[in-house]
Formats: C-alpha cells, structure tokens, sequence
C-alpha cells in the first residue's frame, strides 16, 4: 500500500511540473522567428550548403509550407501582420519606424486572455528606440533598435537594463531555456525574435570557417536585366545594390569589376554562417520540450519575417516583390493537428495566416476583423476554399530610397507588378508580369509582350478586386523620390 501511495505521489508531482499534465490542458505555443531568413536557407527546404538538422527533424515530424509568403518584405510591418492577422495598411505599421499600435488585437493577447503565461524573447523591431515592455505578454525581454550579434544591452521587463555577454542566439536562447523552466501549471506561449540572420552578419566563433570551401558567384540573373524596369539597373550600385557596399563587406564602391564578387562571396557566407548557430538553438529547445514531456503537447512554429534577395536581378536586401524577397519558410509541428508526418503544403500560406492559426490550434477565441484565415484545416484534412490569389504591397521609403512603390498580385501561376507613383498619375517604372509556372526564377518579363496584355489586365483587375476587399477604398502612399544614391543613416542600418 505505501509503495502504491508513493507512485501515486510521484505521478502527481509529474504532473504538476507539466510532465503528464500536458495532455490534459490547452496545447503550448512555441513561435521561433528569424529575420531575413530565405526560404530555401535550410536543409529541408534544399540549400546545396546549409546544415540545419534540428530543423529538418521538425519538418520530418510536422509540416512544410513550400509556398509561405510575407505581405510587405519589411521587418516591421511584416513583424505586425504575423501578431496581427492584418495586412500592413489596417494595422498601420508600414515601416521600420512606427510601434505596434497599443491597442491592436494580438494572438498573443488572445492566448494571455485565455489564461496562458506568454512571453517575448529578443529582437522586437516595431519601434526603434522602444526597448519597454509591450501588451500581451508577461514577460518581455528586448533591445532598442537592431541589437548586436555579441554583448548586446537588453531591457529585462521594463525592471532593468544590463549588457548580456556573448552571442545574441546563445543568449536568447538560455533566456527561453531559462524562462521555460519556470513555467508549471499554466499553458504558455514562448515567442523567440532572433537577431539572425539580419544584416550585418557575424557568425558564432565555432563556424567562421565554415563553408571555406565553397565557391560564391553572382547568380546569372543578376546581368541579365532586359526587359526589366529601370529602377533595377539603378540599384545596382546602391546601398541594396550587388555593386554597392554590401552592409560594410565592400570598403571601396560601386565595384561593377569581376573581382568584386570576392565581396559578395564573404557577405553570403557570412549569412550563412549565422543560421547555423539558429539550428543549434532549436535543438536545444527541442531537447528542453522532450526533457519536460510537453513537445507534442507544443504547437512549434520556425519561420522568417520576410525573404532576402541574395545578388537576384542584381539586388541584396528585401522590400521587392520578387520571389527571393517575398517568400519565406514556415514550420510546423504539433501531432494535436492531426497531420501526417513529413507533409509539404502547396497551398499559398502568408503571414496573415499564423495569429488566426495560432488560435485555432490552442482552442482560444478567434480573432475578429482580420485578413488572415487558419490553416488548421488545409493541413488536417485540406480546403477547397483556400486563396488562389493574394496582393502585395510596399511604401517608398525616404530612409532607404532603393525601392519604388510596389502593389502586385500573386496566383497559383502568375506574378503582376506594379509600381505606382504615389499622386494618382499614371505609373512611371514598366510592370512587371511573370509566369510562375514556366519561369520560375522570373527572367523574362512578359509585361510588353502583346500576347499577355488580356491576362495582364485580369490580374490588374484582380490586384484591384482583392485591395478593395481587404478594405483598402483609396491607397494612399509616399511620393516616389526615385531611386538615391546615398547610404542610410549609421544608427538604422
């Protein structure tokens, strides 16, 4: 009987630490968010060079959106549309600059109501000089502006501020490790901003030599410009340019010589590098969940804000709506979902999707008024209603003048450009309109080709169609300036 009363006892004990509780109470919610991660700068998603084990295993065991896009490739506004559900003209921040607005609905508010303990850790960016804490969560853990990859200073809720010593990934990592540990009867919502892998890149001291051998070229589609806009050719040289400075790998630019690719090669490494250290942090947290039997009691999101051009059509940086720039990966594993192991989604997903799926996938109160759909169903047993179609839109910045206005549609097939000029004159850079499913890679511009003018008009009428619906009546937008030629400002690069 003694011996009976002590297993018994053991197991309630296990239970209260979350062990065997985690079955019975709301599923956790783990949201790993890198910046500028690529879409293809993983294993799983077929990068030639990058190791990323850990996250492969999470593909293996969960599912792959093969086909996520962000809906403005900018930090902040695509940052708000994820917490959101919104594209960036309901929520309001459409550039680097602006906060979050206070009083904006959040899934991790929604969670928070529901009786979650929730929490932020690292790279915040909405809001440069705001290292405070924000609503939604009750523990916040962030930094003014960029942050550094070693010794950066963070805010510890609002109570104090301290340089942590050491490599942004590592150290946020112990946080969550850290964070984590002290979370027992309540469900969680944990959700991790790395700094990795935005600009400029400095790798963990264990991988500066990694990739030493491999060779960097400029991609082809980088001299190949005609029939393209002219805007393209302009940047070149410029800030987001292949021929400008490169965030600092390039002391002395423009550099259009063959030599320069030198450049580019220790920059794209560099970028490299970085995410290897972010593989490592999603196996330790892994570990943690299956140490503390709640990983297939979590919903595990891995994911980026937004894509990254890497030398395509001559271009480094995001904001564009070519497909390195637009498209990111998304993971996701969580058995609850009822998905088969190992599954690769077609279906265009955006980051409008993640808060209304987030949702879902927890059983808390869906968020009202939102663009955004949950994917739990298109996963689980597949949806015949899902988008065959999505708009993309980008305000000129006089910040970092390298970028018109850009509103664009996409579909299943077919990608259509524009470039407005901001004061309801006719657009003065060329559209651009690709077919996906023949040109993939987006080389030739098919825009002017008298054979696509009636499919160049429906998908204007679509672009147009799928505004109005989200609510945008008139779209207003800045001036375009044109394309500059001077460097942005030190302290926001």
């Amino acid at each position: 009987m003694k011996y009976v009363l002590s297993v018994i006892l053991q197991l309630v004990i296990m239970c209260q630490a979350g062990g065997l509780l985690a079955a019975d109470r709301p599923p956790n919610v783990l949201v790993i968010l890198c910046d500028d991660l690529r879409w293809n700068a993983l294993g799983c998603t077929g990068h030639p060079h990058i190791r990323t084990p850990n996250i492969d295993q999470l593909a293996k065991e969960g599912v792959l959106f093969e086909n996520a896009f962000c809906t403005t490739s900018l930090c902040s506004p695509s940052r708000a549309s994820i917490l959101s559900g919104l594209y960036a003209h309901k929520h309001g921040v459409t550039n680097n600059f602006t906060e979050y607005p206070a009083e904006l609905a959040s899934f991790p508010k929604q969670l928070q109501s529901a009786g979650y303990k929730t929490a932020y850790l690292g790279k915040w960016h909405m809001g440069e000089s705001n290292d405070e804490p924000r609503p939604g969560f009750d523990w916040f853990v962030s930094h003014k502006g960029q942050g550094k990859y070693f010794d950066t200073e963070f805010n510890f809720n609002g109570q104090e501020r301290r340089v942590v010593p050491g490599y942004y990934t590592t150290v946020v990592t112990d946080m969550a490790e850290k964070w984590l540990a002290e979370q027992k009867q309540q469900p969680w919502m944990l959700m991790i901003g790395h700094k990795a892998p935005h600009s400029f890149y400095f790798p963990e001291k264990k991988y500066e030599q990694d990739f030493s051998d491999v060779k960097v070229k400029y991609p082809d589609s980088a001299f190949d410009l005609t029939r393209k806009p002219k805007w393209i050719e302009q940047r070149l040289t410029t800030w987001h340019g292949i021929y400008g400075p490169l965030f600092e790998y390039r002391k002395k630019f423009p550099d259009t010589s063959a030599e320069g690719v030198v450049d580019f090669e220790r920059m794209v490494k560099g970028y490299w590098q970085t995410i290897l250290s972010v593989d490592d942090s999603v196996g330790r947290l892994v570990h943690l969940l299956k140490q503390r039997g709640e990983l297939d009691n979590t919903v595990v999101i891995f994911m980026g804000d937004n894509g990254l051009l890497e030398g395509e059509h001559g271009m480094v940086d995001k904001r564009t709506m070519h497909e390195p720039s637009i498209r990111i990966p998304v993971v996701l594993r969580y058995p609850g979902a009822k998905i088969a192991p190992g599954q690769r989604v077609k279906s265009q997903v955006l980051t409008i999707d993640i808060a209304p799926s987030i949702c879902e996938l927890a059983k808390v109160e869906p968020m009202k008024d939102i663009h955004g759909k949950s994917f739990a169903k298109l996963i689980s047993e597949g949806d015949s209603t899902w988008r065959k179609s999505w708009f993309y839109h980008y305000n000129y910045e006089k910040q970092f003048p390298y970028t018109p206005n850009v509103r664009g549609i996409r579909t299943e097939q077919w990608k259509f450009i524009r470039y407005p000029h901001g004061d309801g004159s006719p657009d003065r850079h060329l559209t651009e309109l690709y077919d996906l499913s023949a040109d993939p890679g987006e080389r030739t511009n098919l825009a002017q080709d008298s054979r696509y003018q009636v499919t160049l008009q429906q998908l204007n009428s679509e672009l147009l169609r799928s505004m109005k619906q989200a609510g945008i009546e008139q779209d207003s937008m800045p001036i375009d300036e044109g394309i500059q030629s001077q460097l942005p400002e030190q302290s926001i690069r």
